[in-house]
Order: C-alpha cells, then sequence, then structure tokens
C-alpha cells in the first residue's frame, strides 16, 4: 500500500511512506555492463504508520532497504523493512509508540526507556556484514539476499551513519555525537573497528556544546569532526523548543585527533560559519590536511533556538586546507565548484588520498532542494563540471561510483543512482559511464512503482 499523508511536507509526494514489501523483475533498457554484477543498498526513512506528531521529520522514519541486484543482464529489486526492536515493537501494537526522533515528550510510557533506533540512514558492507545505520545506535546488520534483520552489531555504544573504512588496513573508523549518559550531551567519541569487524578501540572527549555531526573526514593520520552550530539542547527542548536548532551564536570548529595518538592528541580549528552533512575525501599533506566537503552557510531543514523557522540553503563544494605546522592551527577554505548540491560521491579506492574525480546529486534548477534534479561530475584537475539531466525528474539520489576493475585508473567505471520520475510516477535504477555522463545512461531499469527518498546507499559487488 503507498501512503500518502497531507500537510507534513515530509510526508507527501516521493516522501510519503510505502508500506509494501515487494519484489520485482525490472524492466531494462539498453545493456548492462559485463563487469557490472552486485548489488546496489540505498535506505531511507519509511514510517510503518502514520506519524502521531505534527512536527514530524524526515529523519525520524523507520528504516527500510531498496535493493537492486545486478546479474545476468538483469536487474531485480527488493525492499524490506530494517526491523529494528522499536519497529518490531510497534508492529506488534498495530502503532505508533516512539516519539520521532526518540523525543520522549511524545513516546507512549510503556515503551519509555527502551531501544528506539531506527536504522535508516546509511547502509554498508564491512567483514562481511551488511550494517544500516543512523545517529543514536549501534550498527544493525540485516543479511545480504533476503535483508533479514540479524539484529546490532556491539561497538560499545552509539555509531552515527559515515564510518569509513580505511583503504590501507580495512578498519572502520566511526564517530558518535551526544554520546553521553544525559540526553544531548556535549561529550563525542571516536573508534576503531578492526578488518574483522570486532572492536577495538573506544575514546570519548568533551566538546564546547552539543551539535549534530553527520559526518567526518579521515586521512591516514587524523580524524576531523566538525562541530558545527546546528546545537543540541535537552533543557531547550523540555520547555517545548526545538531539540535540534541552528544557533551561529557559537563557533564553528574542527576537532582533529591524531589516530596514533588518541584524544590526547586533540586540537581544535575555527572555519568559516557554516554546516557540513557530507565529506567527500581528506587526505594529509606537507602542512597539515585538507577535506573536501559540501557546506551550508547555514543548516537546512532544522529551526532557529526560538523555535521560528530556518533559512533553507544551498550547499556547494569547499576544501578546506588545514595548517598544522604551528601552534596554532589555521584553516584556508575555497569553492571548488557553486553549484548548488548534495549526496557527495567519489572513486573510493582514493580514500585518505589526493583525488581527481568527483560525482554529486546537483540543484540547477532548483536550489536548496534536496530531491535534486541532475547529476553531475567534477574534474577538480582541470575545473570541468559535466552535468546531466532530463525532463520529468522529480529525483535524482546520491550517485555510486563501481570502478570497471579492481586497477583501473581513478574514475573509469560506472555511476549508478535512482531517479524518481515525477512524469510516471515510477522509479527507476540508472547506469552512466563515470567520466561521460553527457552521453547520457546507458542502461536504464524501471520499477512498477517509486522507491520513497532516501538517504545512502553503497555497491556490494559480487566476487
Amino acid at each position: 500500500m503507498d501512503g500518502e499523508t497531507r500537510g507534513n511536507p515530509f510526508l507527501r509526494g516521493n516522501f510519503a511512506p510505502l508500506r509494501s514489501e515487494d519484489d520485482f523483475n525490472l524492466d531494462l533498457q539498453g545493456a548492462l555492463p559485463d563487469g557490472l554484477t552486485g548489488s546496489l543498498y540505498r535506505i531511507g526513512p519509511n514510517p510503518q504508520f502514520d506519524p502521531v506528531e505534527r512536527n514530524y521529520h524526515w529523519f525520524g522514519g523507520d528504516g527500510m532497504v531498496h535493493a537492486f541486484e545486478i546479474a545476468d543482464g538483469a536487474v531485480r529489486y527488493r525492499n524490506r523493512y530494517v526491523q529494528t526492536p522499536r519497529w518490531q515493537t510497534e508492529n506488534a501494537a498495530g502503532r505508533v509508540l516512539y516519539g520521532v526522533m526518540g523525543n520522549p515528550m511524545t513516546t507512549d510510557p510503556s515503551v519509555m526507556g527502551t531501544d528506539s533506533g531506527v536504522a535508516n540512514t546509511n547502509i554498508m558492507l564491512h567483514a562481511g556484514r551488511l550494517l544500516a545505520l543512523e545517529e543514536g545506535h549501534e550498527p544493525f546488520e540485516v543479511a545480504q539476499g533476503d535483508l533479514a534483520p540479524l539484529g546490532y552489531r556491539p561497538f560499545g555504544g552509539r555509531v552515527t551513519a559515515h564510518p569509513k573504512v580505511d583503504p590501507r588496513t580495512g578498519e572502520m573508523v566511526f564517530i558518535a555525537y551526544a554520546d553521553g549518559a544525559l540526553p544531548l550531551s556535549e561529550q563525542i567519541s571516536w573508534g576503531v573497528a578492526g578488518a574483522d569487524g570486532e572492536l577495538k578501540l573506544r575514546e570519548t572527549f568533551t566538546a564546547p556544546y552539543c551539535s549534530m555531526v553527520h559526518d567526518f573526514a579521515l586521512t591516514d593520520r587524523y580524524v576531523v569532526i566538525p562541530v558545527m552550530p546546528l546545537t543540541g539542547d535537552i533543557k531547550r527542548a523540555m520547555r517545548g523548543g526545538p531539540p535540534f536548532a541552528w544557533d551561529p551564536q557559537q563557533d564553528t570548529c574542527l576537532a582533529i585527533i591524531d589516530r596514533a595518538l588518541g584524544v590526547a592528541s586533540l586540537r581544535w580549528v575555527t572555519v568559516p560559519t557554516g554546516y557540513v552533512f557530507h565529506v567527500m575525501n581528506a587526505w594529509d599533506d606537507d602542512q597539515g590536511l585538507v577535506v573536501d566537503a559540501m557546506r551550508y552557510p547555514q543548516a537546512p531543514f532544522f529551526p532557529l533556538v526560538d523555535g521560528s523557522p530556518g533559512k533553507e540553503t544551498s550547499a556547494i563544494n569547499i576544501r578546506w586546507r588545514v595548517d598544522l605546522s604551528g601552534l596554532e592551527a589555521t584553516v584556508e577554505e575555497t569553492v571548488l565548484d557553486d553549484l548548488a548540491g548534495e549526496f557527495p560521491r567519489f572513486d573510493e579506492r582514493y580514500a585518505q588520498r589526493p583525488h581527481r574525480h568527483g560525482w554529486f546529486s546537483g540543484q540547477q534548477r532548483r536550489p536548496g532542494d534536496i530531491r535534486g534534479d541532475c547529476l553531475v561530475h567534477l574534474d577538480l584537475q582541470t575545473g570541468a563540471r559535466t552535468v546531466w539531466s532530463e525532463e520529468g525528474i522529480g529525483g535524482v539520489a546520491e550517485p555510486v561510483f563501481v570502478p570497471r576493475s579492481s586497477d583501473a585508473p581513478e574514475g573509469d567505471g560506472w555511476i549508478l543512482t535512482v531517479l524518481y520520475r515525477l512524469d510516471r510516477g515510477i522509479s527507476e535504477l540508472v547506469v552512466f559511464e563515470a567520466l561521460d555522463l553527457a552521453a547520457g545512461p546507458i542502461a536504464r531499469a524501471a520499477a512498477p512503482r517509486r522507491v520513497p527518498f532516501g538517504f545512502h546507499g553503497n555497491f556490494v559487488a559480487r566476487i
């Protein structure tokens, strides 16, 4: 069943919940490359029951996985809810019990203090385990193939949605914000899981204030954590104000930790006021480090501290060069490209190394619209930008790069993304030659219905 609730923008159009779990063979146009075999897993919010809160937020819906399996020249689609303990409890009750994003003011007393994880933001493979992730809980494992629930993986506490896998060691480095005993604390943790998936290290430090830290940067030497003024405040929430709100009176800064020395090496550097949801890549240089990210002048989707609506703004690609050679760390910010967009990706074989190519979901006609209306490739060596779009598109999901082979040159491979076809009310998986977006898709696999807007995904190759 396809449920649309009028009123809240996050429950309308292609944000609206999709309540069915399906298996489809998709209609294919064009030819899939011979070397492209595996599954594109995507994930996003999809509340199983209509939220009772007027202020339902997109970030708070139950997780649903959408899997596009590519094999033998065909594409098969499967979608399943991530059956977290919260999902199972509400499913058994047949109604909403938990407040959105764990809000205790709107949580049923019968479940107060129980697990409220939704596992709705990212999905990735590490140590042979397919992990569904979100901000406030440990990774939740689902089975490759049938997407059956396998339960939480122990990482000593919560893990945010963007762990980084070090290509040199196979280790997974992660962070967690608001990681204290009390809600919305100033505590931030970082940690390491070995290539075998077992926890090796977890440390905690105190930030100047509670910040929503969705993503971070990793180099061979450093962990770089952006602490930016999308602030969390439990006292404000208990007074009826927004739990998270934009407060530009707070400093915008980076916490920099030497991976070998841990939090004892913590240094802070101030950067221009703004907010980063997503980092593209980062690496070390002779003076310190370099971070490429998409920065907003003000965090979107959230109100101001007085509860008034925030200004909807756009993110653009920027680069921070952080000089750590002196007693005081300094930063220089430059604009890499000024086209609005989100969900930056690159050839992840070049993680923690200087990279040339990047891709993102662009906002050419509708700046500030998270849905995207075009697909963009940036050549950071020449400065060239390539944009692809076509009529009828109502959304362009995060692009995912798949290399043609393990030893192919950087950028030699394919870009996979999911388009929402507003003109037809359906979604389709599309495949591009990564360095020739202008030529358009080389293959399209259309679903018989839409795939609701989600957040992130990754490709798992079949070996």
